[in-house]
């Protein structure tokens, strides 16, 4: 059983992985999944943004280590080196640019090199909230979720729509991948038990009480001629 710095106990550790474009919403995913907030001064992620936040299934306390990575073009060389030790992956685009939606393959292939070919993904449509806008068809990034053979869930930051389940549905994911048999078959009130969530799946979010903060997020900054984590604070455009 691991321990956190603080002396709580947890079953296991997950470490989970944001990618996409710069300014999708990734950094507001993971404000309001840790902390339940979201900021329309949001910055752009200069290296990664890493917070725990801990979740329950099954009865089994896990925590879960977020790391928000950058998505602009300078970064791309020096970002895959946080992809190493992952056990799951948000992929996330803009339902607004369709920019965003066409590059979730290269970033998914991206990650790919450096993880089991088998690593739980979820898809994310982010910013469901702007309806008028939308530029991205739900039948579009289904067909897209049904050929990478991940899950689909559309959220919003802003009004927190889905962004519990977006993550619960990873966890529980990579809880069945690595317990697969943790669930008896005879219960028919338990969760699915297979090793995978299936392409669409949604995983009901947990109760209120069965979330628990650890931690705030924590910035870094990379330093181009050091692979290095430095201590920095957010700097540049919009996220």
């Amino acid at each position: 059983m691991a321990k956190s710095s603080g002396g709580n106990e947890y079953d296991f550790i997950f470490k989970l992985v944001l990618i996409g474009d710069s300014s999708v919403g990734k950094s507001n995913l993971l404000l309001r999944f840790t902390r339940n907030e979201f900021r329309l001064d949001t910055q752009s992620t200069i290296g990664v943004e890493f917070s725990n936040k801990g979740l329950v299934v099954e009865g089994k306390k896990i925590k879960a280590q977020v790391w928000d990575t950058a998505g602009q073009e300078r970064f791309k060389t020096v970002i895959p080196q946080f992809y190493r030790g992952s056990e799951g992956a948000l992929a996330v685009f803009d339902l607004t640019k369709p920019d965003s939606f066409d590059h979730m393959i290269t970033w998914i292939e991206e990650l790919h090199r450096h993880t089991p070919a088998d690593l739980p993904i979820v898809l994310i449509g982010n910013k469901s909230d702007l309806v008028d806008q939308r530029k991205i068809s739900q039948e579009k990034a289904t067909n897209l979720a049904k050929e990478l053979n991940v899950s689909y869930l559309e959220t919003s930051a802003l009004n927190a729509s889905n962004v519990e389940q977006a993550f619960q549905t990873l966890v529980t994911s990579i809880f069945y991948k690595k317990t697969p048999k943790s669930v008896s078959v005879e219960n028919p009130s338990a969760t699915k038990t297979t090793s995978s969530i299936e392409p669409g799946l949604s995983i009901t979010a947990p109760r209120e009480d069965q979330v628990e903060i650890v931690s705030t997020p924590k910035s870094f900054r990379l330093d181009k001629s050091s692979t290095k984590p430095v201590n920095q604070k957010k700097s540049g455009g919009c996220c």
